[in-house]
């Protein structure tokens, strides 16, 4: 996604790219990501809630407060713990009533819960919630800003169009395995249909970004065609990372989810929702699209209208690759967070806009069910 956005860096500088330069340049943006997840979590530290796994840290009624729970899901720092560390982590969040009943000498409630709170931000980057499965590094949501920083500074060094359309796939195909393995996994796929949404999904991703790249080149002149690629790089990662994002998530329409009541209970155990699923399909992708508004305008503004950093490149443009890849994985590791928090996790559908079968279902009350709930994954 973000390759999009840091490609016409290389038009502006020379064609030689300061390698060492650049991965420090992107060593320090996920650093400074980390950074500001740490920042979100002292300063709520004071009020979190008595901690209960089926509820929230964060008000997810709001935008910030989803956006807050989706930057500490996000912190890149998640990935030093390790599987049996986040196992362990779980099995204290399974042990929470125990804990917060027999508190340690000198722990308060508020402090247990915090630690509580951590455990299952720990557990749950490394743990899918539906499968219990352990995520590969590569494809977590902590993970998704440090595995394709390489591909960005590869995209940035490359100087031929095999190379660009090598790692154009390999980008891609990254992105199609996030989507993969955040999904909502409750309804099993075959891996003939996942097969297919694998390769439909990356091969609408390089034919848009590089059909109308090719098409430019060759109506225009290469100085005309030059000036216009800038305009090519949004629309086409809007559309690749769009269309990656439904291809990949759309067999889920077809099996459907399952809707669960307040408490998280499953109203109608081993039958799914379609409507609810293609709800929760859509609402991602819109969120994937929105994603690249910030990694691709932030950059280009803040470097041309910030004198330091416009004095700096014009002195030396070999700074131009490592300052833009800087800023794009920041906006980059700012965004995902804000994008994915556009929408809540856990979807809502009124009974009456569900499925017949989902009509009439009392609550644990005796009463009527007005609205259920679903996961619609990240």
């Amino acid at each position: 996604a973000s390759s999009s956005a840091a490609k016409p860096a290389t038009d502006a500088s020379s064609d030689s790219v300061p390698i060492g330069k650049t991965v420090a340049a992107m060593t320090l943006a996920i650093t400074t990501v980390m950074g500001v997840a740490a920042v979100a979590e002292v300063a709520t530290s004071q009020s979190v809630p008595t901690f209960d796994p089926k509820k929230e840290r964060f008000d997810q009624s709001s935008f910030i407060g989803r956006f807050s729970k989706m930057i500490l899901a996000c912190d890149p720092f998640l990935m030093t713990y390790s599987d049996e560390t986040a196992r362990a982590y779980k099995e204290m969040v399974d042990d929470y009533e125990n804990l917060l009943q027999n508190l340690p000498n000198g722990v308060s409630e508020q402090e247990m819960s915090r630690k509580l709170w951590e455990a299952q931000r720990i557990s749950s980057a490394a743990l899918h919630p539906d499968t219990g499965d352990t995520i590969p590094l590569p494809f977590r949501m902590s993970g998704y800003v440090p595995f394709n920083g390489p591909i960005c500074v590869s995209m940035v060094a490359s100087t031929s169009t095999q190379a660009l359309l090598f790692w154009s796939w390999v980008n891609q195909s990254q992105n199609a395995l996030v989507n993969y393995y955040n999904r909502n996994a409750s309804s099993e796929m075959t891996n003939e249909t996942l097969a297919m949404s694998y390769t439909a999904a990356v091969g609408s991703a390089l034919a848009v970004a590089f059909g109308l790249g090719t098409f430019i080149s060759k109506r225009y002149s290469p100085e005309k065609a030059k000036s216009l690629m800038k305009f090519v790089a949004f629309p086409s990662a809007v559309v690749a990372s769009s269309l990656n994002c439904y291809v990949v998530r759309s067999p889920e329409i077809d099996t459907g989810v399952p809707l669960v009541d307040g408490d998280g209970n499953d109203v109608l155990p081993n039958e799914t929702s379609n409507i609810a699923a293609e709800r929760g399909v859509i609402s991602t992708t819109m969120s994937r699209a929105v994603l690249q508004a910030p990694v691709y305008f932030l950059p280009p503004v803040v470097m041309s209208t910030l004198p330091p950093l416009r004095n700096a490149i014009a002195r030396n443009p070999m700074l131009s690759v490592p300052i833009t890849t800087y800023l794009v994985l920041v906006c980059f590791g700012i965004g995902l967070p804000a994008s994915v928090a556009i929408f809540p996790q856990m979807g809502e559908i009124k009974v009456d806009e569900a499925e017949e079968k989902y009509q009439n279902l009392l609550d644990k009350n005796g009463k009527p069910h007005s609205v259920l709930y679903y996961n619609k994954g990240l």
